[in-house]
């Protein structure tokens, strides 16, 4: 074995030094670890949206056996979830698109040897493990913010073990690089992984590093559907036949979800707030992550099974069903679960769970103003961008991302007023998105780290 590897690098090195142009060899040694990075990152997303699912399935299959069981495993998840963060990878928690952005400001000559909290091996261990155990115990969390922080963490490693005589490459551009990388393989969304950095991740101009990035997003969503086949996200739903006057539920949609999203955000934040000052020892956080379970717990065996989860059977299911139309306290259980799984402690991204609740917002609207199927899918759609930009406030990025999971490119111009609405709508709730306001927490944090 050691003798076929020798002499297929030998091979290599022959062929590379077989160059002549020394420039066109300083690029592709540059080139060369993106590429890497982004097949790494397209199996991990892939491997670990199997477990994700297999973990959701496993809580649908407790659940139907006997239902009652809710009331043992949401306190044991929501607990243990919590526990291996706090004892293994503090900054493995939570979504991980906010640990990315503080990694992208620490990456300078000062404060990179700071990153390796925020992204390392073990980050990605316990990401993976802490959210799907959250997942099986019915927390409200997604997979797909997780998978950024995981790429984020896979291109830093890559980056670090590059010998010392190698290209220098940008510890920003690369971190940058693995974010987008990371969304395209979680959504299979190649343009929403390149509008993500240039919209939530990137301070300096795409010139710098646009190759970089365009290619590890094509090689990164390559490899995933190698591993996963060709697919979308959510399907093909039918949008056809609507006329111009859809225009208005799409504003009032985006109006509101724009508002619920941002009051979302502000309520996470307080409730993240109120932990820190009041819940002081581990019997205390304990006995908060009991009654949250317990609440979910609750309302799944009372009143509906929909707070569980990520959610995405309930947007197949308005957007490819005849069942279209859901109850009007749905989109409160879809912002209540999430609340009080995101808050937790426990590791678990927003990203699905915001699509659920704006898709949701939207199919409740639709219902009480009696648009038709079609007119009902693209309110849906208008929903899910709206909630998603109230959370991120990257309007672009959630239009393409759901442009993309659907395939509804005709319907660009919709989802861009829906981005837009609620863009204006989530600034009279609050001026920071949800992550802004994380990302400064985490450097504050660790700027004040004496280790």
């Amino acid at each position: 074995m050691r003798k076929i590897l020798s002499s297929i690098r030998r091979g290599l090195k022959k062929s590379f030094d077989n160059i002549r142009n020394e420039q066109l060899k300083n690029n592709l040694l540059q080139a060369i670890p993106f590429w890497i990075g982004s097949v790494i990152t397209g199996f991990f997303a892939v491997m670990y949206a199997k477990i994700f699912a297999w973990g959701e399935n496993l809580l649908h299959f407790i659940l139907n056996w006997h239902d009652w069981m809710i009331f043992l495993i949401a306190p044991v998840g929501f607990v243990l979830s919590w526990w291996l963060v706090k004892e293994f990878a503090p900054y493995a928690k939570g979504s991980g698109i906010p640990q990315v952005m503080a990694a992208v400001e620490l990456a300078n000559p000062k404060e990179h040897k700071k990153i390796r909290s925020l992204l390392s091996l073990k980050i990605i261990v316990f990401k993976i493990i802490s959210s799907v155990v959250l997942v099986i115990g019915g927390g409200a969390v997604g997979r797909e913010g997780p998978t950024i922080q995981i790429a984020g963490s896979v291109f830093r490693k890559v980056n670090e073990y590059l010998p010392e005589w190698w290209p220098k490459i940008s510890k920003k551009n690369m971190i940058m690089t693995g974010a987008a990388a990371g969304l395209a393989a979680a959504f299979n969304t190649p343009l929403g992984g390149i509008v993500f950095a240039v919209e939530e991740l990137s301070k300096t101009h795409i010139n710098y590093f646009k190759t970089a990035l365009f290619t590890a997003v094509i090689i990164a969503g390559l490899t995933a559907q190698t591993l996963a086949g060709s697919y979308l996200y959510l399907g093909y739903p039918k949008t056809n036949d609507v006329s111009l006057m859809v225009m208005f539920p799409i504003i009032l949609v985006g109006g509101v979800a724009g508002i619920m999203a941002s009051q979302l955000s502000v309520t996470m934040l307080k409730m993240n707030d109120w932990k820190k000052r009041k819940l002081k020892t581990d019997r205390a956080n304990v006995l908060f992550l009991v009654g949250c379970a317990l609440v979910i717990a609750c309302i799944a065996f009372f009143i509906s099974r929909e707070i569980l989860g990520s959610g995405k059977e309930i947007m197949e299911r308005v957007l490819f069903t005849q069942d279209k139309h859901e109850d009007w306290y749905v989109p409160i259980l879809r912002m209540l679960g999430p609340a009080l799984s995101f808050t937790s402690g426990g590791a678990g991204g927003i990203f699905a769970p915001a699509l659920t609740a704006g898709a949701s917002i939207g199919s409740v609207i639709s219902g009480a103003i009696h648009l038709t199927p079609n007119e009902t899918n693209v309110v849906i759609l208008a929903g899910m961008v709206a909630f998603l930009t109230g959370i991120t406030r990257a309007p672009f990025t959630s239009a393409i991302i759901v442009l993309e999971m659907t395939d509804r490119h005709s319907l660009i111009f919709h989802l861009m007023l829906a981005g837009m609405v609620s863009s204006i709508a989530s600034i009279l709730v609050s001026r920071h998105s949800l992550y802004d306001v994380l990302k400064v927490n985490f450097l504050h944090e660790i700027r004040n780290n004496k280790e």
